[in-house]
């Protein structure tokens, strides 16, 4: 069986997955489809498999890294989901009080590349709360497929209310100085833009290739935006016009960076759509924002 690289796989692949991770086709269809690109010594197995999120050779910063105290919590989210766990991470050895980051998961709950962010972000001098809005239903059940469609059976205003109520837990924390910001990815990206719209007092919002609120909610926003898009996800982006439209029209302060010949998930390093060099930068950006922001 021939070995994959991310050069031998045909875009249409790529824009099959993201159909695929985005509830518009099922597995059967996905995999039906992957059929016609199976060709040259590439199999539909093999092909399945290379899309497929590696979440164990891919950590950046290991579970239970010395420098860094993390725990799961619980906090309350009356107009939510109720009971919520997250995953609460801060530099080992820090005793002041630290600016805080929500980190908001993608459509299938709080699996080990989210959690690895968290981490990721704390080494950087934060607080952070990755929550799971999959907890009504048991939690990231341990695979994405079944987090999808876990997820699908929660509305996704209820799902705000969480990431909401988690901003004010961590805001209230023993550890947190109050100064919050925000940063998530495709459905979580929607979610940070959708806290800059709901939470006048959120200090900073990363959304990476998030989709884009309503024209009166954008007008609506008080936080400072930084946006990160990938060129070839043309899906999210038919949407970005009409929000620049608005936040240039209500003088909100934004940055918005386009990403090119990556696609959609260039950030999530589990699986071939990542892209190492928009990725460090995207991220690099993104901490230099909180710094910036968070004070």
């Amino acid at each position: 069986m021939k070995k994959l690289a991310k050069e031998d796989i045909n875009q249409d692949v790529f824009d099959l997955y993201d159909d695929y991770a985005h509830n518009k086709i099922s597995r059967r269809q996905f995999v039906e489809k992957l059929s016609l690109y199976a060709i040259g010594g590439i199999t539909v197995s093999s092909l399945l498999s290379f899309m497929t999120p590696n979440y164990i050779d891919t950590l950046l910063v290991k579970p239970d890294d010395e420098r860094l105290d993390s725990k799961y919590i619980t906090y309350s989210s009356p107009k939510g989901g109720g009971t919520i766990k997250g995953l609460l991470t801060k530099p080992e050895k820090t005793k002041t009080k630290l600016p805080g980051v929500i980190v908001v998961h993608e459509n299938r709950g709080l699996n080990p590349y989210i959690e690895d962010v968290g981490r990721r972000v704390a080494l950087d001098g934060f607080i952070s709360l990755a929550p799971d809005a999959l907890c009504p239903l048991g939690g990231y059940p341990g695979n994405d497929d079944d987090g999808r469609e876990l997820q699908k059976k929660r509305d996704r205003n209820e799902m705000l209310e969480d990431f909401i109520a988690a901003f004010h837990f961590l805001s209230n924390h023993e550890h947190c100085d109050g100064n919050i910001g925000v940063v998530g990815f495709c459905f979580g990206g929607w979610i940070a833009n959708m806290m800059a719209v709901h939470i006048p007092t959120l200090k900073a919002s990363v959304p990476f290739y998030g989709g884009q609120p309503t024209a009166e909610e954008a007008a609506k926003i008080k936080t400072p935006l930084q946006l990160h898009y990938a060129s070839l996800d043309t899906r999210v982006n038919e949407g970005w016009d009409a929000y620049q439209t608005v936040l240039k029209a209500n003088n909100i302060e934004y940055a918005a960076h386009f990403y090119p010949e990556v696609n959609h998930g260039f950030h999530n390093n589990t699986t071939p759509r990542y892209d190492q060099e928009a990725a460090t930068l995207a991220w690099d950006r993104t901490i230099a924002f909180f710094k910036e922001k968070l004070k």
